[in-house]
């Protein structure tokens, strides 16, 4: 059986729990009746990949690399059974696919939509006081199963219920939970994933500094 799409999430816009002169998007919410998807520009600052979705800090988010962010529902249960659907931030809360397994670029489709693999979250502060639980950011860091963002290689649109369908994988080894574990300072990991040059510019230049 397939990994799905146990529900698609869009912003409730409201003030940075971080404290911050600004809004935030983490609080995300169910929409019953799905989500189009589009491709935004290149860069952060360009907003999500998601019509109707929220982005406040737009210096390290939005753009295409993190169009889409997907995250699943077994792990919020890990965490807490209680957190619902959208709680970590999540566009797409998935089942039945273990996400950080899948490779950096391979594609999947869901819905209308043809998605890509694209970078690894680093979890921030905002998220940290979303969570208001001491010692987040490094709880959440080694448990080393991020979720996935992805960019919009197709547009369309996502049903909750929408099969994830993995497609042909690409010619490297390098997971998503590699790519973390290599961008939260794993300097043997880093290298590999250097060495299969895999990640866009920017972010494979990042590691080329950690090494």
């Amino acid at each position: 059986m397939p990994g799905l799409v146990l529900s698609t999430n869009v912003a409730h816009i409201q003030q940075d729990p971080g404290g911050d002169d600004r809004i935030s998007g983490i609080n995300k919410l169910p929409v019953a009746t799905g989500i189009d998807v589009f491709i935004p520009g290149p860069n952060y600052g360009d907003g999500s990949g998601v019509v109707g979705d929220a982005i406040g800090d737009s210096l390290h988010h939005g753009g295409a690399h993190k169009a889409i962010y997907a995250y699943s529902r077994e792990e919020l249960d890990f965490f807490d059974p209680t957190y619902r659907n959208g709680y970590f931030g999540e566009n797409l809360t998935t089942s039945g696919i273990v996400l950080e397994d899948l490779l950096i670029n391979q594609q999947v489709r869901i819905g209308t939509t043809l998605l890509e693999v694209s970078i690894p979250r680093r979890p921030c502060r905002t998220f940290a006081h979303w969570l208001d639980i001491k010692g987040w950011l490094k709880t959440f860091t080694q448990r080393g199963l991020p979720g996935s963002y992805f960019r919009v290689i197709e547009e369309g649109h996502i049903n909750p219920g929408d099969p994830i369908e993995v497609l042909q994988a690409p010619d490297h080894d390098i997971t998503m939970s590699m790519a973390f574990r290599a961008k939260m300072g794993n300097k043997d990991l880093a290298r590999r994933v250097v060495a299969a040059n895999c990640l866009p510019a920017r972010y494979h230049e990042e590691l080329l500094k950690l090494i």
